[in-house]
């Protein structure tokens, strides 16, 4: 496999950017020497420009600890996917959620399991830290597009950490590419999604973002930025970088009619 060999991302995930690497292919020409991505979720970016060298990181251990299990024991998490498959029900389904996997492979293939039959791929944990995202109507488990020893073999140059943004963006360097995608968060909107997004990322976390980035510029690192299209995210990068306005379908609602085109705010500076 060569690194120019399409990989399409394992995960289904809010705000997934397979949209934008593949309608904005020149919002990545400039050459850099590593790429760091703090936000990782399904990986799509970096799925798409395959660099040598890279900082892949999230917050989120479960996330994290699956792409590791995937490089590390990809044939095991594939083998546990199929029985997840085989058995898969919607009794299964609970069964599936209510467990507590002790193995990098099986704890891998689970996650796996519950974003691909889960309510539209939602990542989503209760107070106690327990996934609790109701079965959705999605029945593949195993998909045609599955290739985990090619996902595995471009994740070998990857340096895989769970970690705040900010201790990752402070990593970066003049020869860096940083890509960041933050969870949506704006003042005073009524947005249910972004509500929620504001538990996982508050205000506070954008304007702290806002800094790390603004170092990072100052080292030299290339940035992408992608973020809400608000005033008050607007306000925040006034004379950061470039702006540019983009559209995207929505596909987080629960009833078609409400999926609509929508706008996203990205901020370059190369």
């Amino acid at each position: 496999m060569s690194n120019n060999d399409i990989i399409l991302p394992f995960l289904k995930w809010a705000g997934g950017k397979r949209w934008l690497v593949s309608a904005n292919p020149d919002l990545f020409s400039s050459p850099y020497d590593r790429y760091i991505e703090p936000f990782l979720g399904s990986g799509a970016v970096f799925f798409h420009l395959a660099p040598k060298k890279a900082i892949l990181a999230d917050r989120n251990k479960e996330l994290i600890g699956t792409y590791q299990a995937i490089k590390d024991t990809w044939d095991r998490v594939e083998k546990e996917l199929a029985r997840h498959h085989r058995n898969h029900s919607k009794s299964y389904y609970y069964a599936v959620r209510n467990s507590n996997p002790r193995t990098p492979h099986t704890k891998a293939a689970r996650f796996i399991y519950l974003n691909r039959t889960c309510w539209n791929g939602l990542y989503r944990v209760n107070l106690k830290g327990k996934f609790n995202v109701p079965l959705g109507t999605k029945t593949n488990v195993v998909l045609e597009t599955d290739n985990f020893q090619a996902i595995a073999n471009r994740l070998q140059n990857a340096d895989l950490q769970v970690g705040d943004f900010e201790s990752i963006i402070d990593s970066s360097g003049p020869k860096d590419l940083v890509f960041v995608d933050p969870p949506y968060t704006v003042k005073h909107n009524l947005n249910g999604f972004v509500k929620y997004n504001e538990i996982l990322f508050s205000w506070e976390d954008q304007i702290r973002l806002k800094n790390a980035l603004m170092r990072a510029k100052a080292r030299g690192a290339k940035l992408i930025v992608t973020n809400a299209y608000h005033a008050s995210i607007k306000k925040l990068y006034k004379d950061f970088g470039e702006m540019l306005t983009l559209k995207r379908p929505s596909i987080i609602a629960a009833h078609s009619e409400h999926r609509k085109l929508c706008e996203e705010l990205i901020i370059r500076v190369s």
